[in-house]
């Protein structure tokens, strides 16, 4: 059976083929810079070469067209025709409190979707724009919607609520969702694959870190607590992301700077982060490379970067009455053995002792165990692979 998985985004769409009969990747790629001048396709042929495809993509239904063109083309062709084709699976941002697992997209389910826009507008109008495209061009075709924060649904409701009137709660679904669920969910039960362990009686903390980032404590394989928030913004230090901060400053630097709700929140999303402590960049690399060069202010982002995601460590934890388990996924947390390093010294009191010669040996998706032999919690790191999980469960809903 073959599934295309599509992750919209407001200007771009990535794509990945499985034949999920062989449990492989037959085709991916992305286009990105929909509706501006220069858009393009980036793909990897299948030989492994890299090309990129330069054409003008004004919208996503044109968009989804030329990836199935390309994927039925004579040059970069794996399909003979798009009857090949059993299924698409979506990346879904906000799912709001409707779902907590993934499922069948029917008119009723993307209605109710589309009620979750507020929550999340730039994400969600992006992905049905997607779901509508493949709805258009393959009418017949069944597509399965696979949300960011179904995974965390099973918080318990003085974990997931804030501390605010609850009638807001009830009146506009202000509360604690968490995203990044979909990789959560894979690396939690992949690593007890790992480890020839079930879920059952295990407490693992998973730590999703790249540009966007966020802890879950997952416990008998079941979320019970994450980072992020009712948006991606809050939890740990990101790329151009602030993570937590006091409301009371954010009110202040409105005052103070004239900014207004989309000011503000410009500020905290876009200029913040590695990105606002460095001066240099939000990508770790440039980071790194920067501190090299002398940079005294990218040396501090290092160190703020590490601490947060510390912090989480502990507090989930605690919440758990102690921690089996810490896995690092994502691209800083795949690649970056200096972060996983600060992020586990002087954690020995917590039953955490790093083998710092495996994890300096451990990048570029590679996967291993960078604890000691005699260390009480399994420090693992471990690649994710969200669009396996997106096929996964469309293969279990259209089978």
């Amino acid at each position: 059976m073959k599934i295309l998985v599509l992750n919209c985004g407001s200007s771009s769409i990535k794509y990945k083929l499985f034949d999920m009969d062989k449990s492989e990747v037959i085709a991916q790629g992305g286009i990105e810079k929909i509706g501006m001048a220069g858009s393009f396709l980036k793909l990897t042929t299948p030989q492994g070469e890299k090309k990129t495809i330069e054409k003008e993509i004004p919208e996503h239904t044109l968009g989804v067209r030329f990836i199935l063109d390309i994927l039925t083309s004579d040059s970069y062709g794996v399909l003979k025709s798009l009857k090949e084709l059993n299924a698409v699976g979506h990346r879904m941002v906000h799912g709001g409190e409707k779902f907590n697992k993934s499922v069948l997209l029917t008119s009723e389910v993307l209605e109710a979707f589309a009620a979750c826009n507020d929550l999340a507008p730039l994400h969600n109008p992006a992905n049905l724009k997607g779901v509508f495209a493949v709805k258009e061009l393959l009418p017949d075709i069944p597509q399965v919607g696979v949300f960011d924060t179904a995974f965390h649904q099973t918080m318990p409701d003085y974990a997931f609520l804030y501390a605010i009137p609850y009638e807001l709660y009830l009146k506009y679904g202000v509360r604690r969702y968490g995203f990044h669920g979909t990789s959560h969910r894979f690396v939690s039960s992949e690593v007890c694959k790992y480890l020839g362990i079930k879920p059952e009686g295990s407490r693992i903390i998973t730590c999703h870190i790249g540009n966007g980032g966020s802890i879950t404590a997952v416990k008998d394989g079941k979320s019970i607590d994450t980072s992020m928030g009712l948006t991606p913004l809050e939890g740990i230090m990101m790329g151009t992301r602030s993570g937590d901060i006091d409301a009371g400053a954010v009110t202040f630097l409105m005052e103070k700077e004239g900014l207004d709700g989309r000011g503000v929140m410009n500020l905290l999303n876009k200029e913040s982060g590695l990105l606002g402590i460095s001066g240099a960049s939000s990508d770790m690399r440039e980071v790194t490379a920067s501190l090299e060069s002398g940079n005294k202010r990218a040396e501090l982002a290092k160190k703020m970067y590490a601490y947060r995601i510390k912090k989480y460590i502990g507090a989930f934890a605690a919440a758990m009455g102690g921690v089996d388990i810490i896995v690092f996924t994502g691209g800083v947390g795949e690649n970056r053995h200096e972060v996983r390093e600060a992020v586990c010294q002087d954690m020995e009191f917590l039953g955490v002792k790093l083998d710092k010669e495996a994890n300096s040996r451990i990048m570029f998706g590679k996967d291993g165990i960078i604890s000691t032999p005699d260390s009480k919690v399994k420090v693992v790191v471990l690649p994710t692979d969200e669009e396996l999980m997106i096929a996964s469960d469309t293969l279990s809903l259209v089978k």
